[in-house]
């Protein structure tokens, strides 16, 4: 592959409905924006499992079925920013 200065472009594959895949397999590390490669996380507890919904409300207990529901909101929205993060979508500080 060729050395690239900061104003040069990389284009990857061909412009086609074919789509791009980034990382071989789960350990593939890869990065963005100049941070470390990383591979793919493995998760907290809980983490890429859909939380169940319920119904809104604007009574107590906020909109959450039980607290164990909204835990796992938290538990998902954590893993999310540590995804982001990791790969240098997102300054995480």
């Amino acid at each position: 592959m060729p050395t690239l200065t900061e104003t040069q472009t990389l284009r990857v594959g061909p412009q086609n409905s074919d789509g791009k895949i980034f990382g071989a397999n789960a350990t593939d590390p890869i990065g963005f924006y100049g941070t470390t490669p990383v591979a793919q996380r493995a998760g907290g507890s809980g983490s890429g499992t859909a939380v169940s919904t319920t119904a809104a409300t604007t009574t107590s207990p906020w909109g959450f079925a039980t607290s164990t529901q909204a835990n796992q909101i938290v538990t998902l929205v954590n893993e999310l920013r540590a995804m982001v993060v990791g790969l240098g979508l997102l300054v995480g500080t």
